[in-house]
């Protein structure tokens, strides 16, 4: 879609929510363009708590295998 900036500025609430829904909007000044409205991108995936429960998998409870890391930050 493209607008020009004086209808940018009497519809930019309505220009906003379009673009909220994927459209892009293409801003222009005397028939040359100089902005641009597009959708902000997010990966739309946040983590869900406890999502990976029983997928590890502890082989030994106990902190022998910590010895060597010890030695290793002196």
């Amino acid at each position: 879609m493209t607008v020009s900036i004086e209808e940018a500025q009497l519809s930019l609430k309505q220009l906003i929510d379009k673009t909220a829904h994927g459209e892009q909007v293409l801003i222009t000044e005397g028939q040359k363009p100089v902005a641009e409205l597009v959708p902000v991108q997010t990966n739309g995936h946040r983590p869900v708590f406890g999502s990976c429960k029983g997928m590890l998998t502890i082989v030994s409870e106990d902190d022998d295998h910590l010895v060597d890391f010890k030695e290793y930050m002196k």
